[in-house]
């Protein structure tokens, strides 16, 4: 189930993925009203979440999978504001018409579409906004994600890019591949060769002792209809 795809990873995904750029939140609270209330659905360890609940704002942190809600909750500790919920994207269990604006990063993939359409339908306010960020890194495979699923889920989005370089250390970059749900645990049978693998794509792309990749944040948003 995809619910459970990232147990055994939180600690890798809250330490190792890429953040967010300052310009992106920007760009992604500037419609919100004061008061405004925010759904961030499949909220994960929290990369995310934190930036929105350092607005001040209401949150509400919607996680299905107990791992990574154990690591939601040290990130959003200090953060009075947001509210942590064991729910799906298919069933949040908001109140209904409750939410000014629903988000979710790194994660639209993992729903189903339809299902989740509805469920913003019945949570969001009349005339609210859904918004869905990817962090797209040249060459990795959350470009083709991003695209088939805003392109199913949405039907007039704006779409902004902000640039997101990522600086990786050989230890950071090694914990950020073994975050991924395609990604081999220590106990997995493939995990030795693949650290041998990201190794050798390390010692190959890095200069002076620094890996960069060049990210991409991808936002799509869309007035709730």
């Amino acid at each position: 189930m995809n619910t459970e795809i990232f147990s055994g990873k939180a600690e890798a995904y809250a330490k190792a993925r890429p953040g967010y750029p300052q310009a992106a939140m920007n760009y992604i609270c500037s419609p919100a009203q004061p008061g405004s209330v925010f759904a961030d659905i499949g909220a994960g360890t929290g990369k995310f979440t934190l930036l929105l609940a350092m607005s001040g704002e209401q949150v509400f942190a919607v996680e299905p999978n107990a791992d990574m809600r154990t690591q939601l909750a040290v990130t959003l500790q200090s953060f009075p504001n947001a509210k942590i919920v064991d729910g799906t994207a298919e069933n949040t269990t908001l109140p209904d018409h409750s939410v000014d604006v629903i988000t979710c990063a790194q994660a639209l993939h993992w729903f189903d579409p339809y299902e989740f359409r509805a469920e913003c339908r019945r949570i969001g306010k009349q005339g609210g906004l859904i918004i869905a960020v990817y962090n797209n890194t040249p060459g990795g495979s959350s470009i083709a994600h991003s695209k088939l699923s805003t392109d199913v889920f949405f039907k007039n989005p704006t779409v902004q890019e902000f640039s997101n370089p990522i600086y990786y250390t050989r230890k950071h970059w090694l914990t950020y591949m073994t975050s991924h749900s395609h990604d081999p645990l220590p106990t997995d049978s493939g995990y030795t060769a693949h650290i041998a693998e990201m190794n050798a794509v390390f010692d190959r792309e890095s200069k002076d002792g620094l890996l960069l990749r060049e990210v991409v944040t991808k936002v799509y948003s869309e007035v709730l209809a």
